[in-house]
């Protein structure tokens, strides 16, 4: 497997031996566009967007209104990346009933799936970080401890309540013993507790102990998730944006969550969404802040930006 550096590296030299081209056939005719129209057009072509507290509605689903604008939009020949803390399995089927072509980055930027649902890159925790992580708060009813590893999902404990977050595509998990479980092929490990301030102590030892070996953010108050060091949506992005032909100026980013402070800012632009995080919102102002997932934001902003 391809690490970020060899994956970046291959890009750039297929890079130079073409040029990607701005001319898009989708087979549907459009009117004719204004000359502002086909700047913006130009601006971003690639587009990437969070899933949860996000792209989603507050039930975890793609409302009709977001699932006509992103066949609208790809159609349109622009380039729409998911770039979620979603396992890759889970997004796969959202992106396939969807019948759309879009690049995958999955696992906060863990892994990287291509138009065609291959992995293309992939970084994992290191075994000993891993190893350790699964029984790190075993012990504390309070806290689930949730496995990522290759194509499974692995908990610690019952806790139906997770298959909320599972509306628009099938995804089980199974039960797992910290020192029985193979720490091979972790992309991430992620902890949810529903009070935020159990989790904050949590997240200062796991940064205490193995500092920049890992990558340690919240995607929602109550949920704290641990990568590899060096990964995260903003890097994966970059990766995508140039095996298209485009560097991240070409790219706009939508999310809520600290787990997308990266891509956001290392994106031409970055939006985050009104019911952000308050730590991500302070840690950006000089981002643009625009409505909720209840309203449709990003389907709304996408429509304006490239189809009105």
């Amino acid at each position: 497997m391809l690490t970020m550096r060899s994956f970046l590296k291959r890009t750039q030299c297929a890079q130079s031996r073409s040029t990607p081209s701005l001319i898009f056939s989708t087979g549907i005719t459009h009117p004719a566009e204004t000359a502002l129209q086909r700047f913006k057009f130009l601006m971003y072509q690639v587009v990437a967007s969070d899933l949860d507290g996000t792209l989603l509605s507050p039930d975890h689903t793609l409302s009709p209104y977001a699932k006509e604008t992103l066949k609208l939009l790809t159609a349109r020949g622009i380039n729409f990346v998911f770039a979620t803390g979603r396992h890759h399995v889970d997004v796969g089927q959202i992106r396939d009933n969807l019948e759309i072509k879009s690049y995958m980055i999955t696992s906060n930027g863990a892994r990287v799936h291509d138009l065609d649902g291959n992995l293309i890159f992939a970084h994992n925790l290191d075994r000993d970080i891993a190893s350790d992580l699964f029984g790190v708060v075993n012990d504390n009813p309070d806290i689930i401890t949730n496995v990522y590893r290759d194509d499974e999902w692995f908990m610690n404990r019952h806790r139906p309540e997770e298959m909320r977050f599972f509306k628009e595509a099938v995804f089980k998990y199974a039960l797992y013993e910290p020192g029985l479980l193979e720490p091979e092929g972790v992309s991430k490990v992620f902890f949810t507790c529903d009070s935020h301030e159990q989790l904050l102590p949590l997240e200062q030892a796991i940064n205490a102990r193995w500092g920049d070996r890992v990558n340690v953010s919240f995607s929602t108050l109550t949920c704290l998730e641990v990568m590899a060091g060096g990964v995260s949506k903003g890097h994966a992005l970059e990766a995508v944006a140039k095996k298209l032909g485009y560097s991240l100026k070409d790219c706009i980013a939508f999310g809520d969550g600290m787990n997308d402070a990266e891509m956001l800012s290392m994106a031409g632009k970055g939006c985050i969404m009104g019911s952000a995080h308050q730590r991500l919102k302070d840690l950006h102002p000089e981002l643009e802040v625009i409505g909720t997932n209840a309203d449709d934001a990003v389907p709304h902003y996408l429509r304006k930006l490239y189809l009105s």
